[in-house]
């Protein structure tokens, strides 16, 4: 049994933007991409764990932090989906050779997608865990109108979460008029490549449901939709991993026989 080192934090300088956090373990294509949810950082459970997979497949894999997330320059106020898209795009374009499989994390499911649209070339297939697409915008416009003329009037949203030790997240407005510019689930998305998703049916932070309509809208043919009935937002016990982990190995075979 060889010795498999972890891989180390490298930083991507890049002209008048905040460097970027990753890691990267060189490998056979495709190669995986990890993009994390909100707020999270590429530390997290899922994103080690496919690390060490990729490792002992010999597939290439990288998993980075977001602007102003984790161990990248920059602050978490001034992020924007737009931001973080362009540090997916980034990594797509700079820190990676050749076809990825993006797995994306609640609202690194919805850059996965952004990306997709705008990279299809290098998207060799795609894997949503708990995938949040539009779902800030989504869960702000279901809110009674008067509760969203205080917030506008306030400029900020502030929404109670279990994720963090503050136990809320504030949106400004601007975040979420930004966030709206970004909403694929409004028509068909353009994406022909395979796409997973799972989705835990115990999600108390995004509803599976939003999974089911990311499903109709792709274009792809090659569509999963995997639901757990006990599964969480988070994803990340040992049974969860253990699917994601198995839906990535189907995903490389499939991809690779296809050659």
């Amino acid at each position: 049994q060889r010795v498999r080192h972890k891989s180390t934090v490298h930083y991507a300088t890049r002209p008048d933007l905040p460097k970027l956090a990753y890691r990267k373990v060189k490998g056979k294509s495709p190669g995986v991409v990890f993009l994390p949810g909100f707020a999270s950082n590429m530390g997290g459970k899922k994103a080690e764990a496919l690390e060490e997979f990729c490792q002992s497949l010999g597939h290439s894999y990288l998993r980075f932090d977001y602007t102003g997330c984790g161990s990248s320059e920059g602050e978490i106020v001034d992020g924007t989906v737009g931001t973080w898209k362009r540090d997916v795009l980034y990594v797509l374009d700079e820190l990676v050779e050749g076809p990825q499989i993006l797995v994306g994390s609640s609202m690194g499911g919805w850059l996965m997608c952004l990306a997709a649209i705008a990279r299809p070339e290098r998207t060799a297939a795609m894997v949503g865990i708990s995938t949040a697409a539009d779902h800030f915008v989504t869960v702000y416009n279901t809110l009674p109108i008067e509760v969203r003329k205080e917030i506008e009037e306030k400029g900020q949203w502030v929404v109670p979460t279990k994720h963090n030790e503050e136990g809320s997240i504030t949106f400004t407005t601007e975040f979420l008029k930004e966030a709206e510019q970004h909403c694929v689930l409004q028509s068909p998305i353009p994406v022909t490549c395979p796409v997973r998703l799972i989705h835990g049916m115990k999600d108390q932070d995004v509803p599976w449901h939003v999974s089911m309509q990311l499903a109709e809208r792709v274009l792809s043919n090659d569509v999963d939709v995997i639901l757990r009935k006990h599964g969480q937002h988070r994803m990340a016990e040992k049974e969860d991993i253990k699917l994601i982990v198995y839906t990535i190995d189907d995903l490389i075979d499939k991809l690779t026989t296809l050659v």
